[in-house]
């Protein structure tokens, strides 16, 4: 397959599992597994965890397919997750420190837009060398123990807390 079509089928592949990780901890009647990977309540980094999660799953099987075509191929999604993640937070903050408050249309517009700054980022940017892969990896593991650290054991701080 192409990688510009894997690169559509991925960004499908996390909104639709994305819009689903919303819901499942409610779903799965807030079962500790599932709240791993999914947003257990309306704080910023809860939502953050239904990008990322879809999209570290869709980076893995695409560094597999095209660790060969496209040696970078991790690096360059990484830059990518980063980049969605951002954008989620700085979209946030931003608009409702204007507005005053959250709006929920444009929380989920952000979601969408997001994933698709990063898709095409990481896309556009796939011949770029990355001198550092083990920087990526370190970065994505990091997260990762971030996200089931602070599932349970938040800190006290704004992104935090709804």
């Amino acid at each position: 397959m192409k990688l510009r079509n894997y690169e559509i089928l991925s960004s499908i592949f996390i909104i639709i599992i994305g819009i689903l990780l919303h819901f499942a901890y409610e779903w799965f009647n807030e079962n500790q597994l599932v709240a791993i990977f999914s947003s257990t309540n309306e704080s910023v980094w809860e939502h953050l965890k239904i990008i990322f999660f879809p999209y570290l799953f869709t980076t893995i099987i695409g560094s597999v397919l095209y660790k060969n075509k496209y040696p970078n191929y991790l690096c360059n999604k990484t830059k990518g997750i980063f980049l969605s993640l951002s954008f989620i937070i700085i979209f946030f903050y931003t608009y409702s420190g204007i507005v005053g408050k959250s709006i929920h249309i444009f929380n989920i517009l952000s979601f969408f837009i997001a994933i698709v700054i990063g898709q095409i980022y990481s896309y556009k940017n796939r011949h770029t060398i990355c001198k550092h892969q083990y920087i990526a990896i370190m970065f994505l593991l990091i997260l990762t123990i971030l996200f089931i650290i602070f599932t349970f054991n938040p800190p006290a701080l704004g992104i935090f807390t709804f």
